[in-house]
């Protein structure tokens, strides 16, 4: 059985009232791609933040490589890579310059140095843009240098909290494609995101977390046998039904946050608004299509297509928590 290389215990994390993480614990085994799926503001930079010691943790404890977190700090320090949300990079400088920076905080220098800036500007696809200063960069090339200054000293485990927020497509696509090459070469990754997707194609283990709480965790055939034989509806909206989804869940919603639309409605388990979609929980797609399209349909709700979907990562959250992951 695969070790782990992080372990974290009852981590906490409190500013004045207000609980940001919740007691998590969970474990990251070596070689694998584990995901904290949840929505903004679940407490996933908060983890991160803690466990590469940018903050202390209110209570609990985590290990990293054999180092224990609260303690030893340098030594987590040089066991891990960070990729922050937040563009750690100077405009000023060119790609190189930046590289070669932050490489020198991890102690490196001279050939072995600029050995390493030429590996990770390959391996991130920008060797043909190292001279060029970051200001001239699109967004996804800025995230794509970011993610080759965690690499440069050859981390046992990556960070990467949220690293396709903001960027087109097709920097998200080489983002994700280059997350599945470091887990083939043998890298650790944990990977924070709120786009169930993003979850579901890279992770050999997801842990859902919502409210500062750690509410599932396994694989994500684990996850989904928590929701049975249920199927989704997904009732995908004109653009102007905007204003229908909205007053949906400011007006009709309970306390809880459940979409009450549907409620009473033959088979619907739940339901919930995200973006311009209805996700509805059914027992049975086909039978309980002809009373949710009424529903929507005296709710005034413009219907542009409709998806039947088995059991994912989204329903399992709609199942635990009655509401949509973007919510």
């Amino acid at each position: 059985m695969t070790e782990p290389i992080l372990t974290a215990k009852e981590l906490r994390k409190r500013y004045g009232d207000n609980e940001a993480v919740r007691g998590i614990s969970f474990s990251v085994l070596r070689g694998e791609i584990f995901s904290l799926l949840g929505p903004n503001g679940a407490g996933k930079t908060t983890t991160i933040n803690m466990l590469s010691c940018l903050i202390e943790p209110t209570s609990g404890t985590a290990e990293i490589a054999g180092h224990a977190i609260p303690g030893d700090t340098l030594n987590v320090r040089r066991a891990i890579g960070v990729v922050p949300q937040e563009i750690a990079l100077y405009d000023s400088l060119s790609a190189r310059q930046n590289l070669e920076f932050w490489g020198r905080l991890y102690d490196m220098g001279g050939k072995e140095l600029s050995r390493r800036v030429d590996e990770v500007l390959e391996q991130v696809g920008l060797s043909d843009r190292g001279k060029d200063k970051v200001k001239t960069f699109s967004g996804g090339m800025k995230r794509r240098i970011n993610i080759a200054a965690g690499l440069l000293h050859k981390p046992q485990l990556l960070f990467m909290d949220e690293p396709t927020v903001g960027i087109d497509p097709q920097s998200r696509r080489r983002i994700l494609d280059m997350v599945k090459e470091l887990r083939d070469q043998g890298m650790t990754v944990l990977y924070t995101t709120h786009y169930m997707e993003e979850a579901e194609e890279l992770s050999d283990r997801v842990g859902i977390i919502d409210q500062g709480k750690l509410i599932a965790l396994g694989t994500q055939d684990e996850l989904t046998k928590i929701v049975g034989e249920q199927e989704t509806l997904r009732l995908h909206l004109n653009e102007e039904a905007a204003a229908a989804v909205a007053a949906i869940d400011g007006g009709a919603a309970a306390t809880d946050g459940r979409v009450n639309l549907f409620a009473g409605s033959a088979g619907v388990l739940g339901a919930a608004a995200v973006d311009h979609q209805i996700v509805v929980s059914v027992t049975d797609a086909n039978a309980a299509l002809a009373g949710v399209v009424g529903r929507a349909n005296t709710a005034g709700l413009a219907i542009r297509s409709i998806d039947i979907e088995r059991p994912n990562l989204e329903a399992v959250f709609l199942h635990l928590t009655g509401r949509g992951l973007r919510d």
